[in-house]
């Protein structure tokens, strides 16, 4: 299990100084190298000159395509991965220098875990922002264990998952990764969190941007859910018995006492108190977004 192949899937639209970082971190800083990466670019040359800089170091294979979303960016690159096991990151984050040799350990380790992913640490500290989304953005556990999903940005999957799975739901303009994780657990396969596998993320640098990112989040999490009736979701799908009311209103509730709790856990103190209208208003962005996609959905 040791000698598994390894690919990398990233996608990319228009970002080259991101994916120079990020490229870098894959080609010079990774204590083991991948087998593979896979670019795909939506956007324009610049990406394509950046790729052919750096194709005699290893096996980089570009694809081009008209830029959609990213699960129809993902389902361009994916039958081009040839690895044991395939890894997705973003143009935006930059891996940790064992990345590569974490998810293989994770992977050996877990042979039920079809789906492996790790911590998404903020890459300004010094940036409220950047740290109330290391907060809220990415889940974040101080233990390895079975969890609902992993993101996107910072996930691998064993090639058996991919095969049974197929491609990503390109319906979806975010969330195809929630769904691609569900999909993989209803066959049967577990998703896996290890704190051990890790990578750097350059979060919405503006609050505007922060929050918007979150009202699409909302957005996609209604439509995952309307897909996915028996998923796990915040809100009642119907008020029929006492138990929907509830958590109706707990869902109505949460707006205000969840951002407290985020806040108390932020590690400055003089975070605690500047964190809680901006998780308030992060809550009413995301749960505006389930709101506007149910209406626009009728």
């Amino acid at each position: 299990m040791l000698e598994m192949t390894f690919s990398v899937l990233l996608c990319t639209y228009n970002r080259p100084d991101l994916l120079a970082q990020c490229l870098d971190a894959l080609l010079e800083r990774t204590t083991e190298k991948p087998s593979q990466i896979v670019i795909v670019n939506g956007g324009d040359e610049r990406t394509d000159r950046l790729v052919s800089n750096l194709q005699s170091r290893i096996p980089i294979h570009l694809l081009k395509t008209v830029n959609k979303n990213l699960a129809a960016s993902r389902n361009v690159g994916l039958p081009h991965c040839t690895g044991d096991i395939v890894a997705m990151t973003d143009d935006d984050a930059e891996v940790f220098p064992n990345w590569v040799a974490e998810m293989k350990r994770a992977h050996a380790e877990h042979f039920e875990a079809g789906v492996i992913g790790g911590v998404v640490v903020g890459a300004d500290k010094d940036s409220l922002v950047s740290r109330i989304a290391d907060r809220v953005t990415f889940p974040r556990f101080d233990t390895a264990r079975a969890v609902r999903t992993v993101p996107g940005v910072n996930v691998s999957y064993k090639r058996e998952v991919i095969e049974q799975v197929g491609l990503q739901d390109e319906t979806l303009f975010r969330g195809e990764d929630v769904d691609y994780n569900w999909r993989a657990q209803k066959l049967g396969w577990q998703v896996w969190y290890d704190p051990g596998v890790r990578v750097l993320h350059h979060h919405r640098p503006t609050l505007r941007q922060f929050l918007n990112q979150h009202f699409m989040y909302g957005r996609a999490y209604y439509l995952v859910r309307r897909k996915w009736q028996e998923m796990y979701c915040v809100y009642p799908h119907s008020l029929r018995s006492t138990k929907d009311v509830l958590k109706g209103l707990n869902f109505i509730a949460a707006t205000f006492y969840e951002p407290a709790q985020y806040a108390w856990r932020m590690e400055r103190s003089s975070d605690k108190l500047l964190a809680y209208p901006v998780l308030v208003a992060n809550q009413l962005a995301w749960r505006g977004g389930m709101i506007r996609q149910k209406i626009a959905a009728r």
